[in-house]
């Protein structure tokens, strides 16, 4: 056998391979054109500090995922482990925060150094959308419902449930975040070692540990429902009914949070357990600030979503 392997983590795109990944790829963009999308491609490497600002300093991407270099002259690089921020970073650079709304469609690899697993890769392929300008929850529906016609021309739908949740603005999450510091503080011994790291960084992220123990104490943890703010509840009460009338089903769940930084309001996932374990097929949110954090105007809105090609 040759002693050349791809490296861990990836994989060669090779017939039957190449035609299924690139059915996925073009169907996406078909759809996302249809709904006025257009379609961007940024750089797969990026200045480190793209990621670093969106990201968090705290996200586990951040923290021990991400592939960071030094060039020959000296500036820190990123290969992209996502691209919303990227097309932020684009929509800056370009002078183009005065055109607003923008509606991106993209697609392309994305680099992680995690443990390969079953549709897990170390290079991966993404699509994605984002809507960029509008503060109003129709956006976010728009963004949903495109993703669910997406799924559907692909035939995954019947197999596949949104899930949806709002993280409230920063206000209400402020006041979320110190309740569920008391709450898991108090079972801090309970605690896998990993949830007791987020508990003084990013206590939201323990709802999203997949450990036995930990998910035990995160049943009866408190919902961000208690602490949303007045015109937060709003907006989510808008989005939802803007989901029927789009006719896109879903269902409420509590703890869905997004593991990075930048995320407020809007939190989804297309979930399906087709494949034995309940996997997460295509997931997004909304991130208003986040082109400030590239150079932008403050406050401008945006909502997008990413999938996985493999």
């Amino acid at each position: 056998m040759n002693e050349l392997q791809p490296p861990r983590g990836t994989h060669d795109l090779i017939g039957e391979e190449q035609r299924r990944h690139r059915h996925v790829i073009d169907t996406a963009r078909r759809i996302a054109g249809t709904y006025g999308f257009e379609e961007w491609s940024t750089p797969i490497f990026e200045d480190t500090r793209v990621f670093t600002r969106s990201l968090g300093e705290t996200s586990d991407i951040v923290m021990k995922e991400m592939y960071t270099f030094e060039d020959r002259s000296g500036d820190s690089l990123t290969l992209r482990p996502e691209n919303t921020a990227g097309v932020c970073r684009a929509l800056v650079s370009n002078g183009l925060t005065q055109s607003l709304p923008q509606k991106v469609f993209y697609a392309g690899p994305m680099f992680r150094h995690e443990r390969p697993q079953k549709g897990r890769y170390r290079q991966f392929h993404q699509i994605g959308v984002e809507l960029i300008g509008p503060s109003h929850p129709i956006a976010d529906a728009e963004v949903i419902a495109c993703g669910w016609d997406i799924l559907r021309e692909l035939g995954v739908s019947g197999e596949t449930v949104l899930e949806l949740n709002t993280l409230g603005d920063k206000e209400s999450r402020e006041a979320y975040r110190a309740a569920l510091v008391d709450y898991f503080t108090a079972r801090r011994a309970a605690l896998s070692e990993e949830s007791v790291a987020r508990l003084a960084r990013n206590p939201l992220r323990i709802l999203d540990s997949k450990d036995e123990g930990d998910k035990r104490i995160i049943a009866d943890a408190p919902t961000v429902a208690h602490y949303l703010t007045e015109s937060a509840a709003a907006l989510y009460a808008a989005l939802k009914a803007h989901l029927g009338r789009f006719g896109v089903p879903f269902r409420e769940n509590p703890r869905i949070v997004r593991g990075l930084d930048y995320y407020n309001h809007t939190a989804f996932e297309f979930v399906t357990t087709a494949l034995g374990a309940q996997g997460t097929v295509m997931a997004g949110g909304r991130y208003d600030g986040l082109v400030a954090e590239m150079g932008g105007p403050p406050l401008l809105s945006g909502v997008g979503l990413a999938a996985g090609v493999e």
